[in-house]
């Protein structure tokens, strides 16, 4: 099942995909099915408590930075106020000189785990989501230590639009991603090719420290970055999960 949270009529609803003889359409938690024209906005579809995001995850991208593919995981963390929702905006700060977009799974913790194997990972995955995290990668010291404002500012993440269930992604490690920018494909990959997969970044995670509901891990992005300027449309899209969109405004 897809489960979203949107904005409609001025009051914020728990909702899940559906259709009608119309197209695609949301039932609100009231039972009220809606078109998804008519969504004020939509939310992310979790309030993420912690977010851990991954560097070089993905061996093309550490070769197209020119950075030896990592041999721990690379992780650092992000606040709350950097997710954001689809079709919503997010700034390029003035003056900056590079600006990317990173498609990203997203996986959405659903309950208390501390020192989970491997083996049995996948039992604490509510379920799966798309992110785009982008970076202003003028402010990186290096890409091991990004910081707060190459990844942490307000709305720089979109999320959603929907937080798929675990059961109906019978296999995260085998989906397939790309970006598009006005329309225009510039980034394809897999998640096939993470260096650190889905049970190795749980069970990672869940040994430094104890992971919560709505915990979310950013699992990191493929090669294929492109700059964005104000006026672009940024769809990030996953195999099975959805299609985010997100709008650069100056």
């Amino acid at each position: 099942m897809k489960h979203a949270r949107v904005r409609y009529e001025g009051v914020v609803h728990a909702a899940t995909a559906t259709t009608t003889a119309e197209g695609e359409a949301l039932r609100l938690s009231d039972g009220r099915v809606i078109a998804a024209e008519a969504v004020e906005a939509w939310l992310p579809p979790v309030e993420p408590r912690t977010i851990f995001a991954l560097g070089l995850n993905y061996a093309d991208h550490a070769k197209e930075l020119a950075f030896k593919p990592p041999e721990t995981p690379l992780v650092f963390l992000k606040g709350p106020n950097t997710i954001t929702g689809h079709q919503s905006r997010t700034r390029r700060p003035a003056g900056v000189a590079f600006m990317h977009y990173e498609c990203e799974l997203a996986v959405v913790i659903g309950q208390t785990a501390r020192d989970v194997p491997r083996a049995r990972a996948y039992e604490v995955v509510a379920g799966y989501s798309v992110a785009n995290d982008y970076a202003i990668r003028d402010y990186l010291e290096n890409y091991y230590r990004p910081n707060l404002r190459v990844k942490n500012r307000d709305g720089c993440t979109p999320l959603g639009p929907w937080l798929v269930d675990a059961a109906d992604v019978p296999n995260p490690m085998d989906l397939r991603l790309r970006t598009l920018v006005n329309g225009v494909e510039t980034q394809s990959g897999g998640t096939r090719d993470m260096i650190f997969d889905v049970p190795h970044l749980i069970a990672y995670l869940s040994s430094i420290m104890t992971l919560s509901p709505g915990d979310v891990i950013l699992t990191g992005t493929p090669d294929g970055l492109a700059d964005v300027k104000p006026g672009d449309v940024v769809t990030t899209e996953i195999e099975g999960v959805g299609s985010l969109v997100s709008h650069i405004v100056g």
